[in-house]
């Protein structure tokens, strides 16, 4: 009777135990399963692998942890709190805004980002002046975003206020649909908003809806308060380090600047100036070794697009080389569109060589685009100088330009400048010929869908 006794009271005490924590499940399994949006403002996968904001944090905080990463994207908003209440996710990494419908199921930790929340519009469309203009017209969100909330908190003053939700759709296309003109008005982040504008000039903000909107990283409510420490400390030490800078550098620094004309005129000019020279371009991006697209991205910022470009410091040509590089290359005709495009990837890739082994990607084609701007010695200076500050030489976001060094910075805004135009026009080139692919997959899907011919 009594060996009985003991063992219901062991078994009672092994029932009534707390379950091991998040943060101890995850170190045990040796994995961390993070759920995240399939967005460019989150994580995008591409054939050479996956990138975006969250996923370079959220990997070097797993590599922190000492344990491997695991992503689940998703296409939908919606689909983040189901994956974490059903445990097939530790935690989210999603830019998710941190709202009251939000906080009835997950813990939030340290917001790591700000966004001002947009209501936007197509430009010739008419802005609205204030919210009264846009009680009658149509606006589409996505379904379960924060911004269905800031929607809701208007409706408040404002009960006429309508809109309809999409669970099949993510904010870049959202914004497509106003620019193609099927909505009036949709509802997006600031860094959404900002890379969508270089891929339609015409989207512009209606009204600030919300400004300085934290963002934080999302946990299960359940047993989840050490993982959430942990993510803390994590982010708190990379806004310190400079790590949290370097990625949003990243992803989101040739964005700051946005010129409206220059955008329309880049687009115009892919259809009308580049088919002479695009086959140019992916030939010796094939044999350097060099995305074409970034090529072709440096040839529209030194001439754009027109072989007979000559400036008057007597660089000449698509990619404007000066005649000391086309010695060094041994071009005899700097004019020549061929030659000159086959010697700019040429001149590209000897910089890409050039930078030390320790730059990882992106950093590395930062720095060689900005030697192919002004000479690999100032990159030196520069790295130096960074190095003296006490800085991280190998990153971009670290480098300074300054006119005391041995080669001098005269006028140090322009590898910065010149690097980030250069960024804003290889992804619209990223973008632009995607949209071909997509167009080229759509029309054989139809034809192999279409009714067979009788013989």
């Amino acid at each position: 009777m009594r060996l009985v006794v003991i063992v219901t009271i062991a078994g009672l005490i092994g029932t009534c135990s707390s379950p091991p924590s998040l943060l101890d499940q995850v170190l045990e399994t040796g994995e961390l399963r993070v759920v995240t949006r399939d967005s460019p403002t989150a994580y995008t996968k591409s054939p050479d692998g996956p990138s975006g904001p969250e996923f370079d944090l959220v990997q070097a905080f797993a590599d922190e942890l000492g344990v491997a990463l695991v992503i689940d994207p998703v296409a939908s908003v919606s689909e983040i709190v189901p994956k974490l209440l059903s445990g097939e996710a530790h935690m989210a990494a999603a830019g998710l805004s941190i709202t009251d419908t939000r906080r009835e199921h997950l813990h939030f930790g340290h917001p790591y980002e700000s966004v001002d929340v947009h209501l936007i519009y197509k430009l010739g469309t008419g802005k609205p002046r204030s919210l009264d203009d846009i009680l009658e017209r149509s606006i589409e969100v996505m379904t379960g975003s924060s911004h269905v909330d800031v929607l809701a908190s208007i409706q408040d003053s404002y009960p006429t206020l309508q809109w309809s939700e999409n669970a099949d759709i993510e904010v870049a296309e959202l914004l497509t649909k106003v620019a193609m003109g099927e909505i009036d008005f949709t509802v997006a982040d600031s860094p959404d908003f900002n890379i969508q504008r270089h891929f339609y000039p015409d989207l512009r903000v209606a009204l600030d809806l919300h400004i300085d909107d934290p963002i934080a990283w999302g946990f299960p409510k359940e047993n989840s308060d050490t993982l959430l420490a942990r993510a803390d400390d994590f982010l708190i030490n990379a806004d310190r380090d400079g790590f949290l800078a370097q990625v949003h550098d990243r992803y989101y620094g040739y964005t700051k600047k946005f010129d409206y004309v220059g955008t329309r005129n880049f687009i115009r000019h892919f259809k009308n100036r580049l088919p002479r020279y695009r086959e140019m371009f992916e030939q010796a991006g094939e044999e350097w070794g060099v995305d074409w697209r970034l090529l072709a991205a440096i040839g529209y910022q030194e001439s754009h697009w027109r072989s007979q470009a000559v400036s008057p410091t007597g660089v000449r040509g698509i990619m404007m080389l000066t005649q000391a590089t086309a010695d060094y290359l041994g071009l005899e005709d700097r004019l020549d569109p061929e030659t000159s495009i086959f010697g700019g990837a040429r001149y590209y890739a000897r910089q890409t060589e050039r930078v030390a082994d320790t730059v990882a990607e992106p950093d590395r084609t930062w720095m060689a685009l900005a030697a192919y701007n002004v000479g690999f010695n100032h990159i030196k200076d520069a790295r130096t100088l960074v190095e003296w500050q006490g800085g991280d030489p190998d990153t971009w976001v670290d480098s300074k330009w300054y006119s005391q060094l041995p080669y001098g910075y005269a006028r140090g805004w322009e590898p910065v400048l010149y690097v980030n135009n250069i960024r804003a026009y290889y992804n619209i080139l990223l973008w632009l010929t995607e949209q071909e692919q997509r167009d080229i997959d759509n029309a054989l899907l139809e034809l192999a869908s279409g009714p067979e011919e009788t013989l």
